[in-house]
């Protein structure tokens, strides 16, 4: 048997490599599979351009747990080795660099910079195995069958052994510390992980049980022509990405580019509702079908990660546990192609069959929301098939409600007001004050509302969107018909005070004093458009805490409702005290502010009154 050293200097190389890519140890399986997969590719290959009149058929990786002899085979019927293509493949090319690698990042912690410099994928098996073996035998039938050994140091062996069919078997002898993957659910898991749509047929054994189950789907749907695939086709592979998915997908689109890059795969639109849910079930990026990871930043663009499906693609660069991926030029194109395609399916879809559009909005209107604030290609796209809908249902692209409300609906200074509710139901009365005028109001009420109308505003200068609650309707949208107050200065002086002085310590709202209708109410309680933007672009749309609500709020006094003039000659303060009081309670219940110590007190204040 012949001894020797692996092409390294070091004799720390193996340690290393078990610290910096312990966190990834579960990819040994992949790794390995992988390599019996190319070996098989290969096979085929050489098999055409040989012509060589072998049959070759029954191409397959078996994948054997052995409790008893704590040991995992991995084993392929592809190419094999001889012995010099063990040296080069095995002893060689693995530690090209290695040098270098252990000057460099040995007393190092970061894992990411070192992988994806360095060909370990086979040596991977040295983070669960305290020792290797390889049997492998060529396909040129002439060649030796070979044995090479290895316990995880620098020192191997490598002998001939007798003739073996072609092929190569790995056989990992687990240390103590990974005892774990010599369970048949945890390889059967891992390989359902990592190996699911692997294109060479594996099947998975152990001595607990020996009939062979087979683990993957060679040919998905993602490497088929979409002309030939019908939409059962499509939801059957959705339940296979994700079988814990119990509804359909709404659509999909289907991606195929093999120029300036390769990129094959299927984006599911799934139904998401009013909110950012990065899920569990993200996009899979996949490797000529092999599973790489779920983390696609930079590969697609963020908004894009609230979707669901495949992306499988050679010319993604990876590290070697193909665990990270490496920015560049290709990577920039894919994120770009993959936002166009996205963009012209909506568009398409908006254009051909907007009835049903509209009926799927709802549940994907967030995710178009997102890409419209985050990417500027897709938002330029997007403006043309964003939808808006109104108190009533009734749906219109940003030009369209512009034009509808152009005449009717402007401030002061001339700009068109969008008014927009985010809770029908707490903004009742504002919308119902829109309505008797008959202004149109949308519904805007998606956590990322703010950022979006931002967005919108900017492009267009024109427009301007305002919340219904955060001021009288007839200060929103400018009218012809002024208000005189009903009040001397002196009167309005005095009001003020009181109503600052009679205010429960719980609310400290500003107050100011308008001159309105005397059929509007006599407290209005607004937050300005201004201040709640401001608050809400900080906290991602969430509602204004109730510590922070009293720097927000204003109350709006309407100096010429009747109330006022009977507050001011009321001579007993008392009296005016629960004037104020009362009419202000009424305010806040009405806005769904009115809360603990002096709701209770409101309450058992009216039943005593209806008990007299």
């Amino acid at each position: 048997m012949e001894k020797n050293k692996i092409s390294v200097t070091s004799d720390n190389i193996f340690p290393i490599i078990k610290r910096f890519l312990y966190s990834d140890q579960e990819v040994f399986l992949r790794e390995l599979v992988s390599n019996a997969t190319d070996a098989i590719f290969k096979l085929r290959t050489i098999a055409k351009l040989e012509k060589i009149e072998e049959i070759i058929d029954d191409l397959k990786i078996q994948v054997k747990v052995d409790k008893n002899n704590q040991t995992i085979h991995i084993i392929d019927n592809g190419i094999g080795m001889t012995k010099e293509e063990v040296e080069k493949y095995i002893n060689q090319i693995a530690f090209s660099g290695a040098e270098e690698f252990i000057q460099k990042y040995q007393d190092k912690n970061s894992r990411s910079s070192i992988i994806g410099h360095f060909g370990l994928g086979f040596y991977s098996s040295f983070m669960v195995a305290s020792k290797v073996f390889i049997y492998t035998q060529s396909y040129k039938t002439d060649t030796p069958s070979i044995f090479w050994s290895c316990e995880g140091t620098p020192t191997f062996s490598m002998k001939e052994i007798e003739k073996r069919d072609r092929g190569t078997e790995i056989v990992l002898f687990i240390n103590e510390d990974s005892r774990e993957f010599l369970e048949y659910d945890r390889i059967l898991k891992l390989l359902h992980k990592y190996c699911k749509f692997m294109p060479v047929v594996i099947y998975l054994s152990s001595t607990e049980k020996e009939k062979e189950t087979p683990i993957n789907n060679t040919t998905p749907a993602w490497k088929k022509n979409p002309t030939l695939l019908m939409d059962k086709d499509y939801l059957d592979f959705y339940h296979e990405l994700y079988p814990n998915q119990l509804e359909n997908a709404l659509f999909w689109i289907h991606l195929n580019i093999d120029h300036p890059f390769r990129l094959t795969g299927i984006l599911y639109f799934s139904k998401i509702e009013n909110k950012i849910d990065f899920q569990r079930d993200r996009i899979q990026l996949y490797q000529n079908q092999v599973y790489i990871t779920d983390n696609l930043e930079g590969v697609v663009p963020d908004f894009l990660s609230l979707l669901k499906g495949v992306i499988d693609s050679p010319d993604i660069p990876l590290n070697v546990s193909r665990s990270h991926l490496q920015s560049n030029t290709f990577v920039k194109n894919i994120s770009k192609y993959i936002t166009r395609k996205v963009s012209d399916k909506l568009d398409a879809m908006f254009r051909r069959d907007r009835k049903d559009f509209q009926n799927k909005w709802k549940y994907i209107k967030i995710i178009v929301e997102y890409g419209m604030i985050s990417t500027k290609n897709f938002f330029e796209k997007a403006k043309n098939f964003f939808i808006f809908s109104t108190i009533n249902e009734m749906f219109f692209t940003l030009d369209e409600f512009k034009e509808k409300i152009k005449n009717d609906q402007k401030n002061k200074d001339g700009k068109i007001i969008f008014l927009y509710t985010s809770d029908k139901e707490r903004q009742y009365s504002y919308i119902k004050d829109a309505e008797d005028r008959f202004y149109e109001v949308l519904i805007l009420d998606s956590p990322l509302t703010v950022h979006l109308i931002q967005k919108l505003e900017m492009d267009s200068p024109d427009i301007s969107f305002v919340r219904i609650d955060s001021d009288h309707i007839d200060k929103l949208i400018d009218k012809e018909k002024k208000y005189s107050s009903e009040l001397s200065e002196k009167e309005k002086e005095d009001l003020k005070n009181l109503i600052n002085t009679h205010l429960t310590k719980e609310y400290k709202f500003s107050v100011q004093l308008e001159s309105l209708s005397k059929d509007d109410s006599p407290f209005l309680i607004i937050i300005p458009e201004f201040l709640r933007r401001m608050k809400e672009m900080n906290t991602l749309g969430k509602e204004i805490g109730k510590n922070d609500q009293d720097k927000f709020y204003q109350i709006i006094v309407n100096t010429n409702h009747l109330l006022m003039k009977k507050i001011l000659k009321e001579p007993k303060e008392e009296k005016k005290r629960t004037l104020i009081q009362e009419a202000l309670n009424l305010t806040l219940l009405s806005k769904n502010l009115l809360h603990g110590k002096n709701l209770t007190l409101f309450i058992s204040k009216k039943l005593e009154d209806l008990a007299k």
